[in-house]
Formats: structure tokens, sequence, C-alpha cells
């Protein structure tokens, strides 16, 4: 039995192929990190809490200090005086990388292995399967997630099987679509695209292990042990780079408690420092204010930065919850060109392109396309159109190629890379990164943008469509706001965690800070100047909530209208309401899974928002963990 670590009843019995021996040698040996990532998060609430104490940005590091965790002086890190990695050769060419996880709710092995068949028969680049924000958190499916991707990388006959009859499906779409087939030799195809893991974030504990005693245990250590010590042999076997993505970082002290793990996990391994390669999203505004020193941090690990939308627009709204000045406009307003987004991007492309002491410069990979190719003609092209355009625009930008959210995206977007023709855009020239007053500043730059009652509906809309596809398991969903069901000029879009972060986040701030409306609202009788005050969000919540209830079962699965829908509502109220604004949408979400009584959810809920208002603390751990599984699984 493990000295350190406990497991949930059952759950190494029914996955021993998951949890094998090497792998829990591994996760004891990182297990006291733990208490370093405890103290590290617990930091990182505090500096959040003062920030809103003493109503304050965020600022820039002295440039004579140590960069936490590190002995890397500041301005050396951001002089590029440290050694980076080389990018390997399976890395050089990433036009195109799809995301999605590899496993559905409550499925067995041969349904969920087909989401990896979609993604090794793409043609995407590289695929990142996701263990974070688009693999949903139900039952065992983190578990599965794992399970699917040991067997699909050693080509299980399982797999094999799945495989072809996939590769069938997608050349029939394809040949409505294009005219041709897309996959003209599957086994040849399957060793095409780059494996990569996306690990959950370092705020987050596991489900299913915690250590001696009920405290939580990082997810993020869980995710990379069990991803890394079940796939390493087969991946190196193959001479592919083993690729984890790193979520949630917001500073150089975040970056350097991963570079311990990851020295930790490659020596327990035998693996020579610097094996295992990271990209690292940009998805919070804290970051932008480190990149150099998060780079520097990760040294030998680190290959290039992602550039995000939902996530990092949220970061900031978090950020800046103490200024009644800064509010966001309607979310659709908010593109990579508005703003503060222009200005993070632009740090980004600086970053990479700044050179280590060896001449090293790193990759840049774009951010999401959300759209799926699924809808009327009209809606279809025009919404090709602007994921086109996007992808132009990143790749002139310096990109050196983008993120997809479904596979039918891969071969409509990647052209504009292959017309590019360069494999990247490493050591492109830009002007250097600078730290000034006027630099802080433009990291929050407000412009000029509608407001409206339409905009904060579609906001309530998908904020509760996501809560209730999260119970349901499904972490990354389909969805468009209530008033477009039915009409499929409006595509749906793939959404994951960050989607439902970021609508309740402007929601909150329009409520708290009495944001007025850029415009007139006939149907509900709001004049341009009127806010939105605490009766008409309930009013507005009441009319897109019976819309849901009156949905389809193709928009609003019928089975969640009494289940997890209300208890997505309670979650999206109480957020809405707590004078206090919650640091995670996701703790939320995360305490009431496996759960359809509407009781228990408002007593967990208030507990969390009780807990925090009072304490500033956090609850993350699994309160369900003494349940067993079956009794946890819906």
């Amino acid at each position: 039995m493990n000295r350190i670590l406990d497991f949930r009843a059952g759950v190494l019995q029914a996955y021993p192929d998951v949890y094998t021996p090497d792998a829990l040698k591994v996760l004891e040996a990182l297990a006291p990190l733990n208490r370093d990532r405890r103290e590290v998060m617990a930091a990182r609430t505090a500096r959040r809490l003062e920030r809103i104490r003493g109503r304050r940005g965020i600022a820039f590091l002295d440039p004579n200090t140590l960069v936490p965790r590190t002995n890397i002086r500041v301005k050396d890190a951001r002089d590029g005086n440290f050694d980076g990695s080389d990018i390997p050769p399976d890395l050089q060419r990433q036009w195109i990388q799809g995301t999605g996880p590899a496993t559905k709710p409550h499925a067995p092995a041969r349904v969920g292995l087909r989401n990896v068949a979609y993604a090794l028969l793409s043609g995407a680049d590289g695929w990142m399967f996701d263990g974070e924000d688009a693999l949903g958190q139900v039952a065992t499916m983190s578990l599965d997630n794992q399970r699917n991707l040991k067997l699909a990388f050693a080509r299980d006959p399982l797999f094999l099987e799945v495989a072809e009859q996939v590769a069938g499906e997608m050349n029939g779409w394809a040949q409505g679509f294009f005219g041709r087939a897309i996959v003209d030799d599957w086994r040849a195809q399957l060793d095409f695209t780059t494996r990569i893991f996306r690990a959950r974030g370092l705020h987050l504990d596991d489900r299913h292990v915690r250590e001696r005693g009920g405290t939580g245990f990082s997810a993020s250590i869980v995710d990379i042990v069990l991803y890394v010590v079940n796939n390493y042999r087969q991946l190196r076997s193959e001479g592919r780079s083993i690729v984890l993505y790193l979520p949630k970082i917001q500073t150089g002290e975040d970056a350097a408690l991963w570079n311990e793990m990851l020295l930790t996990l490659e020596k327990q391994l035998g693996l020579p420092h610097g094996t295992i390669k990271c990209y690292v999203l940009v998805e919070q505004i804290e970051e932008c204010f480190q990149l150099m020193e998060i780079r520097a941090a990760l040294g030998l690990h680190f290959v290039g930065y992602n550039t995000g939308r939902w996530d990092y627009i949220n970061s900031v709204s978090d950020a800046r919850s103490w200024d009644l000045e800064f509010i966001n406009p309607n979310i659709d307003a908010i593109t990579m060109t508005y703003g503060y987004m222009r200005v993070y991007e632009d740090r980004v492309r600086r970053a990479v392109n700044t050179p280590d002491r060896s001449g090293r410069f790193a990759l840049w990979q774009g951010g999401m396309e959300p759209n799926i190719p699924v809808g009327s003609r009209e809606g279809v092209e025009a919404g090709m159109r602007r994921a086109v355009a996007g992808g132009e625009r990143e790749q002139r930008e310096g990109a050196s190629g983008k993120w997809v959210a479904h596979w039918k995206m891969v071969h409509i977007v990647r052209p504009v890379w292959e017309r590019a023709g360069e494999a990247n855009q490493l050591g492109r020239a830009f002007p250097p990164l600078s730290y000034s007053e006027r630099d802080a500043a433009g990291l929050t730059l407000l412009e000029p943008a509608p407001r409206t009652v339409r905009g904060a509906r579609d906001l309530l809309s998908v904020a509760l469509q996501y809560g209730n596809a999260f119970g349901q398991g499904f972490q990354a969903a389909a969805l468009k706001p209530a008033d477009f069901f039915g009409n499929d000029d409006v595509l749906y879009l793939m959404e994951d965690m960050a989607t439902g972060e970021i609508r309740l986040s402007i929601l909150w701030e329009w409520i708290h800070k009495q944001a007025a409306f850029t415009a007139d609202d006939p149907e509900s009788g709001v004049k341009s100047g009127d806010v939105l005050t605490m009766p008409l969000f309930e009013r507005l919540l009441d009319e897109e909530y019976a819309k849901l209830e009156r949905a389809g079962n193709r928009d609003v699965h019928d089975d969640s209208k009494r289940t997890t829908l209300p208890i997505a509502r309670e979650i999206a109220t109480h957020y809405i309401r707590s004078a206090a604004k919650p640091p995670w949408y996701i703790d939320l979400l995360n305490l009431n899974l496996n759960l359809d009584d509407l009781e228990t959810a408002r007593k967990r809920i208030a507990l969390y928002i009780e807990s925090f208002a009072k304490h500033g603390t956090r609850i993350t751990e699994n309160l369900d963990f003494d349940r067993p599984l079956a009794e946890s699984s819906r």
C-alpha cells in the first residue's frame, strides 16, 4: 500500500493499466512537491486579494531580484541570458494543432477511442489531447482519457479496428464537403501527427488521489506522471518527443515549480534533463508581466507559447475586478485585435523571438478556431471565411501555426500555412520587450465597443448551457445562444471550460460595476445609458433559463433539465450575487460533479462562497472522495 497517498476505493483495481507499479512509484516520488504546490497557490490567492484590497494593478518584477524558486536574475531572464531548448524535429512544423479529449462521458474504450482516431487521422501536425479544460471530470473520465491514449499509442488491436472505421467515416464527410478523400492510407496516416498532452493546472486537485490524511493532491502531478510514465517508452521508440502543454501559469515561480516537477519525473525515469518538452498557454494576464521569466525558469523544457482568447479575457477581468472604471464590452467585440488582447499577443511574439544565450528562439502557436463546419450552406461559408481570415492574420503577425477545436477544421485552415511554405517563423524580427508603466497600462487597454442587452443575454445563455454540459460530462461542447437554436446560419462553436469562466466573469463585472448599456433594447425597455441592475439580471435569467427548458434534446439534453441544469443556474446565480468575486468558476462546478440533488448543491455552493469571502480559501478537494465509484456515477 502506498505510504503517502490515498486512492479512491476501487480505482486501483479498475485501472491497473493506468495506475501501474511504475506510475505509483513515480507518483510517490513527486508527492512531496504537492506541499510546494499548495504554498505557491496560497501565495497566488494572497497576491490577488492584496491587489483587490489595495486597488492596484499587476506590476513588472524588479529586474535586480531573482525569479522565485530559481537562481536566475530577472534582468538575465529578460536579456535571454539563460539556456533554452532546441526545437525537436517533430515540433519544427506545427501549422495546425487540433485539441480535444481522448474519451467521452460514461463511454467504454471502443467509443472513447474514436476521439483519438479522429485526432490522429485528421491531418493535423499536432494534436493536444486534453486532460484539462476540454476533458469532462465526471466519474472516471480522467482515467479513461489516460487509458485510451495508452491503447492508441501502442496500436492496440481495438484501436486499429476503430481507426479503420473512423477513416471511412471521415472520408465520407470529406467527399461531400471537399469532393475528395482526406485519408489515403489510414495506417500510414496514424504516424503523421505529433502527440501532445495538456495536464490540468496547478490550481486543481485530482478527484481520485489525495494525500493520506485527506489533503487534496495536485491534478498536475497526477496527469504528467500517468501520461509520461505510461507512454514515454512507446513515444521514444518511435523517435517522437514527449510534449506537454502547461496551463494556467501566472508567474516565473509557477513555471519554476513545473520545472522541478519535470526534472523529478525525468530523474525517476532515467531520462536526460530536458527530454520532456512543453508549450505554455498564455491565458493569464500576470503571465504577460513575466513572459521571459517563465521561459527562463522552464529552461531546457520550454519550446513555445500559445495565445488563447477566453481564458485570457477572464484573467484580465478578474485582475481588474477592483477597478470600477474597467468594464468589458460584449464578448464578441473582444477579438484578438481588440485593445488589451492586441497588446498581449504582441508581447508574446516579442518574447518568443528574443534569443537565449545560444541564439535559440521559441515557437508561437496561435489561438483557437472554435468554428465547426456544420450548418446551412451560407452559415458554413461565412464561418469558414472568418476562420481562414483569422488564420491568415495570425500567420502575418508571426505565428508558426494555430489551434482548431474540431478535426473537420484541419484541412480548411492548414492551407494558410501551406501557402506560406515555411515550417515555422522562428526568429522573425520584432522590437525587444520593454517594461515601462505604459507597457503595463497597455495590458488592460479598453477601446470603445458595444455593451448591449443582447450581449448580456448571450453571456447568460451560454454560461448556463456550459455549466449544464460540464455537469453532464461534456466539458467540451458545441454551444450557441438559445435564440439561435434551430438557425443553421449561426454555427455552433466548440467551447470548453474557459467559455463558462469568461461569461460569468463579464456578467459579474457588469452587475457589480453598474455597467451602462450603449444601445436601446425595445424588447426589455432598456435605454442607452441604463445599467444592468440585479432585478434586470434576474429577469433576463428567468427568460433565458425558460428558453433552455423549452429547447430540444439536441441543444439541451432532456435528461439534464431536472438534474444538472438547475444546478448550473444555482451556481451562476450565486457567482453573480457574490460581493467577493469567486476566483474560479470551475471550483463551483467541480464541487457539484456527479450530483443531481439541488439542495446538496446549494449547500456546497454556499459553503464555497462563504469560505472564500471570509477566509480567502478555495475548496478544491473532491467532497465525494470517500464514496465508492459506483455511487458517485449517475
